[in-house]
């Protein structure tokens, strides 16, 4: 049966339960973030969809462009997330490539990337330089998960409480939560995201996005945000104030979040992506989680196209540049500059 790609044109709920029925389906492929991404950062978004000769639905694909004098021109599927790409039947996904890579030569990109959770039946490279970490949850009841962490483990969920910390989660804590994340970013020389990334992912998902902060003495000190979808949720996001490292409130955050997800009888916590061997790699692997690969696929227009990375040593002057600027300062000029790092 032929397959043909066309702008999709249907309703959200059909985008959503079709999706939703497909291998490699996550929350970043939902139709929410067509709407949210226009809305925070203005940028082009094109829903794709691939259709049999009879008009059913056989693949999707939301590509967006970045485009910016400084960084570059980029296609990405989906950026400022780890996950989106096509998915669908396999002669769709192969259909809904080859429009993106049209539209990459089409448009004059510098690159297109499709970030996927699964392998892809296409003849592109995957790039594997980003992981994420999984922990498997065995039991809806969180004691039982927690008796399941080594002794130090256990010891490290504890020691927030017995410092005073208390977690909070729910809608109210996306604002708290950018207090904190924000100032960390300002920490580590990295823009942020506008908070108005997270109150409209909070009113787009519902309850499908979960807040957490921990407080000390009236203040959040540590927070983390992510995504549940089909027995599985992600901590996206995740931040800690360094002057409060001894309360381990981070441990107390994400302890809240395992909790949660077990409770609701989730099946995989995801720790999110991560460099392979990073202190940050290190710390998700500590709960008795297993590494999973990220299919990250690119075509580049030129041998010197590729995706702005900050930690290079073309960002370090600017990296230490932006850590001494006051927070208020980099809220505002943040958000200008992370639109086009995707």
């Amino acid at each position: 049966m032929s397959i043909r790609v066309e702008p999709f044109a249907g309703t959200a709920a059909e985008w959503d339960t079709f999706g939703a029925a497909q291998r490699g389906w996550t929350a970043f492929h939902r139709h929410a973030w067509h709407r949210h991404i226009q809305r925070v950062f203005g940028h082009e978004v094109m829903a794709l969809c691939a259709r049999t000769s009879d008009g059913a639905l056989a693949g999707l694909l939301t590509l967006v462009r970045v485009k910016s004098p400084i960084f570059g021109h980029f296609l990405v599927s989906l950026p400022f997330v780890s996950y989106g790409g096509p998915i669908g039947t396999d002669d769709a996904v192969r259909a809904l490539t080859a429009t993106a890579l049209e539209r990459l030569t089409a448009d004059r990109a510098d690159l297109l990337e499709l970030r996927s959770a699964c392998e892809l039946p296409i003849d592109l490279t995957a790039s594997h330089r980003k992981i994420t970490v999984v922990l498997p949850i065995k039991s809806n009841d969180p004691e039982v998960v927690f008796k399941g962490f080594t002794s130090k483990l256990r010891s490290q969920v504890r020691r927030p409480a017995k410092s005073g910390v208390e977690v909070r989660m729910g809608p109210d804590q996306a604002e708290p939560f950018h207090r904190v994340f924000s100032r960390h970013m300002r920490d580590l020389g990295t823009p942020t995201l506008p908070l108005s990334w997270f109150t409209s992912l909070r009113d787009a998902f519902g309850d499908d996005v979960w807040f957490a902060c921990a407080w000390l003495n009236g203040e959040p000190i540590a927070c983390g945000a992510g995504f549940r979808w089909t027995g599985e949720f992600e901590i996206t996001w995740a931040s800690a104030l360094r002057e409060h490292g001894s309360t381990s409130a981070n441990m107390g955050v994400y302890w809240a979040l395992i909790e949660r997800a077990s409770r609701e009888g989730l099946t995989r916590f995801n720790f999110g992506r991560c460099t392979p061997d990073s202190p940050t790699h290190r710390f998700k692997s500590q709960w008795g989680a297993l590494d999973e690969p990220l299919y990250w696929y690119a075509k580049a227009a030129s041998a010197t196209a590729s995706m702005p990375k900050q930690d290079s040593a073309k960002f370090a002057l600017a990296t230490r540049v932006w850590q001494k600027l006051p927070v208020s300062v980099t809220n505002a000029l943040g958000p200008r500059l992370v639109r086009y790092i995707p």
